[in-house]
C-alpha cells in the first residue's frame, strides 16, 4: 500500500532511524499495519548484543510510534513538508513479550484511540510470525 518513497513523505526520519519499511494496510482515521525487516547488517546489532543480537526495545517502541505517526499524518492529510511535526510524547502499559532478532519481519500495528487538541492516543503492538513482541498505549503530539 505504501512503499519507502511514499513513507519518507510522511516521516521526517532518515537512515539509520527510519524504522518502517512498508505499509501493507491502512484505514484512515482508524488503523495501520506496517512492517520492519531486521537484517544483521543494521548498526545497532554490533553492540546489542555482539554474541546474541537483539533489536533494542527502545527502537521497537520507536518503530511502533513511527507507524502510528504515518497513520496520524495521513489521517490529518498533513506532511512534515507542510511544517507539521509529530512528536512521540508518552507511553503507557508498555510490555515486551519476545525478543526480535535478525531475520525477523516485525509487523507494526497501530489503532487510533482518541484525538484531542492535537494530542493523539494510539494502541500499538508488534509481532513476529503471529507472536506478540510488544504492546503499549502511546501519545503523539502534532506541532
Amino acid at each position: 500500500m505504501m512503499e519507502i518513497d511514499e513513507i519518507r513523505k510522511y516521516l521526517p526520519h532518515r537512515y539509520p532511524f527510519l524504522l518502517v519499511d512498508r505499509v501493507v494496510e491502512m484505514e484512515l482515521g482508524e488503523s495501520i499495519v506496517a512492517y520492519k525487516n531486521l537484517t544483521i547488517n543494521e548498526p545497532f546489532f554490533d553492540g546489542h548484543f555482539p554474541d546474541k543480537p537483539v533489536f533494542p526495545g527502545v527502537l521497537l517502541v520507536e518503530a511502533m510510534a513511527q507507524a502510528a505517526g504515518i497513520l496520524g499524518f495521513r489521517s490529518m492529510n498533513k506532511t512534515p513538508a507542510d511544517g507539521s511535526i509529530y512528536y512521540f510524547v508518552g507511553a503507557d502499559k508498555l510490555r515486551f513479550k519476545r525478543p526480535c532478532i535478525p531475520g525477523d519481519r516485525v509487523m507494526l500495528r497501530a489503532a487510533i484511540v482518541s484525538e484531542r487538541r492535537g494530542i493523539w492516543k494510539f494502541d500499538v503492538s508488534s509481532d513476529v510470525d503471529g507472536q506478540l513482541a510488544a504492546s503499549a498505549t502511546i501519545l503523539c503530539a502534532d506541532r
